[in-house]
């Protein structure tokens, strides 16, 4: 069976002071909830920094003096369109984007709203989004009594969720060997794990079932995931939740996580060659043999042989956040943040209202060679900054982020 068109994502945490530690909490690079960035047990030392990593934290560096010195941009607070760029302003840090078959509707994963502490104000969902009338639904908030968990819809042992509390990260959708359509979560609140659903519907009237789950390794703080007809997922482990050995009070310097493969047969297994600081968004070729990693920290994205986990190609990408394929099948969407130097990261940490301003661009790169073919939308602020994946639909592009209550749909026929 063919795999769905997905997309990528990533997250955030606390902002306590303009140090690189806190830029990096309030961007959201690893999970909430479960990681928190909490204040390192005292002594802990970190290694020199990997020639690949230089260039983020000189950055994020200069991002701390210019927030010493007052240059913070206030959050985007319009919400009109610029240069075919249309931000719909109904959401809650609507981090992840998936199209629906039949490209009527899409959906789209909400982080909730949290605030500057690192506590979640409000849970979050999935939501039904329609192309034609851009009225967002809510297809799961949280378990209820009609939970049932189904047979190879994940761990056998896994148990009924948590109810009222959901918090969607990475998402990804895929035609299961059976027929059925499966969506499979990242989520955080109440547990660490990769929720199943089966997806029923079609057109624009669509509804979610909850048929099962996987708990995530112990004291890993899952990212995204990419699931496959057969029941198996990847997913990529952006650090610990202990956290106390991967962050202090500076950006990490040695790797923080990797990707996993789990199977039902196997369990989890650690992919060879994923090793990185903060390994964020993820893709995989159909038949699961090549892996796209981007690690976030080391401005790169990795084309990664699956079974030898031989490294066969990298590309260099800015901050690479999340990933997704374009509709030819050819290039990957890599969304890339770009605002380190000009922008306090503490003003995108709570946005109930309003967008994040940090500058970003939605990179294409060749899939076969990773040759860089340049950005495919770029932004320097208004409609919408901090943008964290980039899915192509026809002849539009959805955009969503970590934070802020919107998402753009920019015509790409018009640039």
């Amino acid at each position: 069976m063919q795999r769905l068109n997905s997309a990528r994502a990533a997250r955030r945490v606390a902002f306590r002071s303009s140090t690189p530690r806190a830029l990096l909490c309030a961007v959201g690079l690893v999970s909430f909830v479960s990681f928190g960035c909490n204040e390192p047990d005292a002594g802990t030392q970190t290694a020199a920094a990997p020639e690949k990593a230089a260039e983020a934290i000189d950055s994020a560096e200069r991002s701390a003096a210019a927030s010493a010195e007052g240059a913070t941009p206030g959050p985007i607070l319009d919400c009109v369109a610029q240069d075919g760029a249309r931000p719909i302003c109904k959401f809650q840090s609507p981090e992840d984007i998936v199209a629906l078959p039949g490209d009527e509707a899409l959906v789209i994963s909400g982080y909730g709203a949290m605030g500057a502490d690192g506590v979640v104000r409000k849970p979050g969902g999935l939501f039904l989004f329609p192309l034609a009338s851009e009225t967002p639904s809510t297809l799961y908030a949280g378990g209820t009594e009609a939970d049932v968990a189904e047979a190879g819809w994940g761990d056998p042992a896994c148990p009924a969720p948590p109810k009222d509390k959901f918090n969607a990260h990475g998402i990804d959708l895929v035609r299961r060997e059976d027929g059925r359509l499966a969506l499979l979560v990242v989520q955080h609140f109440g547990r660490e794990a990769v929720e199943f659903f089966e997806v029923v519907g079609a057109g624009t009237d669509w509804r979610l079932a909850w048929k099962g789950c996987v708990l995530a390794p112990p004291d890993a703080s899952l990212n995204e995931v990419v699931g496959f007809p057969n029941g198996d997922f990847y997913t990529t482990r952006m650090a610990s939740i202990s956290g106390a050995s991967d962050f202090t009070e500076s950006i990490p310097t040695e790797p923080t996580g990797h990707a996993y493969a789990w199977s039902a047969a196997g369990a989890y297994r650690k992919i060879e060659g994923t090793d990185g600081i903060m390994p964020n968004g993820i893709a995989a070729s159909p038949d699961g043999k090549t892996l796209y990693l981007n690690v976030t920290m080391q401005n790169e994205i990795r084309k990664i042989d699956v079974e030898t986990g031989r490294v066969i190609a990298t590309a260099p990408v800015k901050m690479p956040d999340n990933v997704t394929w374009a509709p030819d099948g050819k290039r990957l969407l890599v969304a890339s943040l770009h605002g380190f130097e000009t922008t306090n990261f503490g003003v995108c940490v709570d946005v109930p209202e309003g967008a994040c301003p940090i500058p970003f661009a939605i990179q294409a790169v060749d899939a076969e060679t990773m040759t860089p073919l340049g950005p495919v939308y770029e932004s320097t602020g208004a409609p919408m900054g901090g943008g964290t994946v980039g899915l192509q639909v026809g002849n539009e592009l959805f955009i969503g982020s970590f934070t802020g209550d919107r998402i753009l749909r920019v015509a790409l026929s018009e640039r």
